[in-house]
C-alpha cells in the first residue's frame, strides 16, 4: 500500500496533466457528495414513510388476530369450566362402560354445536386421559394410544390449565390424525379451579388459512413476506410456510432494513405487536421495490455525476493541451540539449507568451551550438597538440634505455646479438615514427610490440617468454599506437628483471560488453602492498583530473610512475573519461594491467583513412 502511494505521489508531482485533472476532480467533489448524499438521503425518506404506513396496517390487522385469540380463549374457559361437561368426565374410568358412552357422546353433541356457532372455529375436541379416549367434534371420537406422552398433551398438563398454543408442521407427530398441519391448536386442562381434577385436556383448534387470508391482504407485492409468531418466538403462520426465516432484530420503532443472511437482497422489516396475546406479525418486503418510484431519480443523478466526471476530464486535457503540452515540449527539449543533442529544435506555430519562450529556446539552441562548436574545434586541436607532445616523450625515453641495453649487450656477447637487437630496434622505430598515423589494428599494434619484446629477450639471454591470445573478433580494432609498449616495458624492467627464475609475459585481448579489454599479466616479484595502494592512488587522480601539458609532472621535478602515468592520460584525452585501467598484483606472484577501450571511440578514432 505504501509502495502504491508513492507511485501516486511521484506522478501527481511530475506531470502536470495529473495535477489539473486533480484539480478539476476535487472542484467536482462537493456535487458528488451532495448529489449521493441526497440519494441516500431519499431513499431513507421512503422506507421510513414506507414503513410508518405498514406499521399502521400491521397494527390493524394484529388486533382482529388478538380479537380471535381472545374470543378462543374465552370459549376455552366457559368449557373447561362447565361443570355438566366436567362431571360426565369424570365418572368415566380406565375402561368407559355404557354409562360413559352415552356421556361421550353428550359431550360430542356439545361441543359440535359449539363449533358450529364459532365460525372461526374449525373443530373442539375432548381428551379423557385415563382412557385415552378422543372426543373430536363433527368426527365422533376414537381411543388413542400414548397420547399422554405426545408433545402438544405434555405441554398442556404441565401448563396446569394456562393456554397453550401448538402449531404442528409436517415433521410433527399428528398424534393418529390428531393433530393436522393446516391448523393451530389450543390447548388447556379442563376444570380450571379444582385443584384435584383430572388431568382431562380441551382442544380448539383454528384453520391457518382463515388467518393466511387475513394477513395475505396487507401485502403490497409479490415477492413480499408476512408472518405470525407467538410471544415466544415461535412461529405460528406464513407466506413462506415452514421455511420461515428467523425473526431480525429491529430497533424501538419495529422498522429497519436489515441486510439478509447469505447476501441476498435488502429487505424492509416491520413489526407490530398484538396488546392481549402478544403475537407479532412480521412484513418484509423487498428493498428494490420501495425505491422502484426513485430508481429514476438516482440514475439522473448518476448519469449527471458521470458526465461531470467525464466533462472534467476533457476539460483538463484541453487545458493541458493548451498549456501544459508547451512546457512539456521544452522540457523535452532541455533534456536533449542536457544529453548533448544541439541539433535539438521544437515545432512553433504559437503567437502567444508560450510561442514567444519556445522560439527564445530555439534560438537558445542555435546560438549554444555555434559557441560550442567553436569551442570544440578549439579544444581538439589543443588535445591533438598534447597527445603529439605526450607521444614525443615517450619516445627519447625508450631510446635511452634501448641504448643503454645494446652498450650493456655489447660488453658481454658478440656482434650477432647486437646485430639482431638493431634490427628489431631499426623496425620499431620504423612503426613508432610513423607520420600521420595515430592509431593501427590491434594485430598490428601487437607485431610491433613483439619487436620491443624479442629486444629485451635477448638482453636477457631467453630468460623471458611472451604468449599471445588475441581474439579474432577483436584483432581488426583500431589501437592507439604505444600504448600497451609502456606497460610491458614495466613488466619486464620492475617485475622480470628482478626474478631469478623464467619469466613469463602473456598479452590477452578480448570483447566484452561494448568494450575492448587488453590485459599485458607476468608472474614476476608483484608490488608490495603499500607501492600497489599509492600507484593506484596516482592513477585514479590522474583519471579524474583536468589533461595538462605535462600531467604527470608531480611538484618539486620528480618523474614518478612514467610509463602509467604516460598511458592513463593519452587514453584519458584520445579515449575520454569511459576508458579506464586498473593494476593488481601479489607481492612474489606478478602483475597484472588491464586497459578498458570503449568500442565507439576506437571506431570513431580510426585515422587510418588520412596515411
Amino acid at each position: 500500500m505504501h509502495t502504491v502511494l508513492n507511485r501516486l505521489y511521484d506522478r501527481f508531482t511530475r506531470h502536470i496533466q495529473v495535477r489539473l485533472t486533480s484539480y478539476f476532480l476535487l472542484i467536482l467533489l462537493p456535487l458528488v457528495l451532495v448529489g449521493l448524499f441526497a440519494n441516500a438521503r431519499s431513499q431513507q425518506i421512503v422506507e421510513h414513510k414506507t414503513g410508518e404506513r405498514t406499521k399502521g396496517t400491521l397494527l390493524s390487522a394484529a388486533e382482529y388476530i388478538d380479537l380471535i385469540v381472545q374470543n378462543v380463549d374465552n370459549l376455552s374457559m366457559l368449557i373447561s369450566t362447565n361443570t355438566h361437561l366436567i362431571g360426565m368426565l369424570e365418572r368415566a374410568g380406565p375402561e368407559p362402560g355404557p354409562q360413559s358412552i352415552l356421556d361421550f357422546t353428550q359431550i360430542f353433541k356439545d361441543i359440535t354445536e359449539t363449533t358450529s356457532i364459532h365460525q372461526t372455529l374449525a373443530g373442539i375436541s375432548v381428551l379423557h386421559l385415563p382412557s385415552e379416549y378422543m372426543i373430536i367434534s363433527n368426527y365422533g371420537g376414537k381411543r388413542i394410544q400414548g397420547a399422554r406422552e405426545h408433545e402438544a398433551i405434555r405441554m398442556a398438563i404441565e401448563g396446569n390449565g394456562a393456554r397453550v398454543v401448538y402449531s404442528p408442521t409436517s415433521k410433527s407427530d399428528t398424534l393418529d390424525g390428531t393433530f393436522t398441519g393446516d391448523r393451530i391448536y389450543f390447548l388447556r386442562t379442563m376444570d380450571l379451579y379444582n385443584r384435584y381434577r383430572q388431568p382431562n385436556i380441551l382442544m380448539l383448534s383454528v384453520k391457518k388459512e382463515t388467518l393466511l387470508k387475513l394477513m395475505g391482504s396487507l401485502l403490497p407485492s409479490r415477492n413480499a413476506q408476512i408472518y405470525l409468531h407467538t410471544a415466544g418466538g415461535e412461529l405460528v403462520v406464513g407466506t413462506e410456510g415452514e421455511q420461515a426465516p428467523p425473526l431480525p432484530a429491529l430497533g424501538g420503532e419495529n422498522i429497519a432494513v436489515p441486510v439478509a443472511d447469505g447476501g441476498e437482497e435488502r429487505m424492509l422489516t416491520v413489526r407490530a405487536q398484538a396488546r392481549y396475546s402478544n403475537w407479532s406479525l412480521t412484513m418484509m418486503q423487498p428493498e428494490s421495490e420501495l425505491n422502484r418510484e426513485t430508481g429514476q431519480l438516482r440514475l439522473y443523478t448518476y448519469f449527471m455525476i458521470g458526465l461531470s466526471v467525464l466533462l472534467a476530464l476533457g476539460i483538463a486535457w484541453v487545458v493541458y493541451r493548451s498549456i501544459a503540452s508547451p512546457l512539456d515540449s521544452l522540457a523535452y527539449g532541455m533534456k536533449q540539449v542536457r544529453t548533448g543533442n544541439l541539433n535539438i529544435r521544437l515545432s512553433n506555430n504559437r503567437k502567444d507568451e508560450l510561442g514567444y519562450l519556445t522560439g527564445t529556446f530555439n534560438q537558445m539552441v542555435d546560438d549554444q551550438r555555434q559557441l560550442i562548436q567553436g569551442y570544440y574545434e578549439q579544444q581538439l586541436r589543443l588535445s591533438k597538440t598534447e597527445l603529439k607532445f605526450l607521444q614525443s616523450q615517450i619516445n627519447p625515453h625508450f631510446l635511452y634505455n634501448t641504448l643503454d641495453s645494446i652498450y650493456w649487450m655489447a660488453n658481454q656477447y658478440e656482434a650477432n646479438e647486437i646485430k639482431e637487437m638493431v634490427l628489431n630496434l631499426s623496425k620499431f622505430f620504423r612503426l613508432s615514427l610513423n607520420k600521420g598515423r595515430e592509431t593501427f589494428p590491434l594485430r598490428e599494434t601487437v607485431d610491433h610490440l613483439h619487436y620491443y619484446i624479442r629486444i629485451q629477450q635477448i638482453r636477457f639471454s631467453q630468460r623471458v617468454s611472451v604468449q599471445y591470445d588475441i581474439s579474432e573478433d577483436s584483432a581488426g580494432i583500431p589501437v592507439l599506437k604505444l600504448l600497451l609498449q609502456p606497460i610491458v616495458e614495466n613488466a619486464i624492467l620492475h617485475g622480470l628483471e628482478k626474478q631469478d627464475q623464467h619469466g613469463e609475459l602473456k598479452i590477452t585481448s578480448r570483447l566484452e560488453q561494448d568494450r575492448l579489454v587488453l590485459s599485458v599479466k607476468d608472474n614476476g616479484v608483484g608490488l608490495p602492498p603499500d607501492r600497489l595502494r599509492y600507484i593506484q592512488h596516482e592513477l585514479g587522480k590522474l583519471q579524474e583530473a583536468q589533461l595538462l601539458l605535462t600531467p604527470f609532472e608531480e611538484e618539486g621535478g620528480k618523474d614518478d610512475l612514467f610509463g602509467l602515468r604516460n598511458v592513463t592520460a593519452r587514453m584519458k584525452m584520445y579515449y575520454g573519461a569511459e576508458a579506464g585501467l586498473t593494476i593488481t598484483s601479489k607481492e612474489g606472484e606478478g602483475t597484472e594491467v588491464i586497459l578498458w577501450l570503449p568500442l565507439e571511440k576506437c571506431e570513431v578514432y580510426d585515422e587510418s583513412a588520412d596515411r
